[in-house]
């Protein structure tokens, strides 16, 4: 169901990481089409980025973020060929997690 791609690319002494996160981010507002039943809230609640082991961003989101979210952000620091790893955890109790190396 769910899949992580990440780029991250050095320029000078900063980082670019960009990420896209496959998930449905379902609200609990809305309704299936054929059942019409409410479809139960099922979103990302917390994205991390570490470097080397090290936290360089944690974020919160809730079910206001649309499906299969797309974050940019950068940082100060790393090197080309350092590991990035990118993690979520969902309000179901999902998690799902992935790792790339810095490019220049």
């Amino acid at each position: 169901m769910s899949d992580i791609k990440i780029r991250a690319k050095l320029e000078g002494d900063e980082t670019t990481v960009k990420c896209l996160m496959s998930h449905p981010m379902d609200n609990g507002m809305r309704k299936d089409s054929k059942t019409k039943e409410v479809i139960p809230a099922h979103f990302i609640q917390e994205v991390v980025c570490k470097v080397k082991g090290t936290v360089v961003m944690k974020t919160a989101w809730s079910g206001g973020v649309s499906k299969n979210p797309y974050l940019s952000f950068k940082f100060k620091g790393g090197a080309v060929g350092d590991p990035i790893e990118i993690a979520w955890t969902d309000n179901m109790g999902e998690s799902q997690s992935a790792t790339a190396e810095i490019r220049d």
